[in-house]
């Protein structure tokens, strides 16, 4: 479900707002969880802090994990890059995915054949309520 904010005060930016719940009259409410916060980056640059404090946001909202059939998954926010500087022919080449959770900052790439690798870059820890430590792999 795509969560655009009405208001878009930055041309260069588009932010969006998860709703505290979602209703869909084929399942029961409490059955509906939030599992990753999708967006995309232009290029292959890091989740910024906007990004970082946004999936603490709907973590503190929403809770840090979901339960599902095969157990619980944990909130993700997931960045989409491309390597291709053409705006008019973009490429999926990876995304970065950050687990408010653990604290994993993963760094996902295509690979042949379908195949994705996936590479931990970075743990961020929180040092209080509002700082962060990021220490690179």
């Amino acid at each position: 479900m795509l969560a655009a904010s009405a208001v878009q005060d930055d041309p260069g930016k588009r932010s969006c707002a998860l709703p505290a719940v979602v209703e869909d009259p084929r399942h029961p409410p409490e059955s509906l969880g939030y599992v990753f916060i999708l967006h995309n980056h232009p290029f292959e640059n890091e989740l910024s802090d906007f990004d970082i404090r946004f999936a603490v946001a709907m973590a503190d909202v929403h809770g840090l994990t979901v339960n599902t059939r095969a157990g619980p998954v944990p909130l993700s926010i997931i960045a989409f890059f491309s390597k291709g500087h053409d705006p008019t022919q973009p490429t999926c080449d990876g995304f970065f995915q950050y687990v408010p959770g653990t604290g994993q900052i993963i760094r996902w790439t295509a690979r042949e054949k379908g195949r994705w690798q996936r590479r931990q870059i970075a743990t961020l820890t929180w040092l209080d309520d509002t700082n962060y430590r990021i220490q690179r792999q």
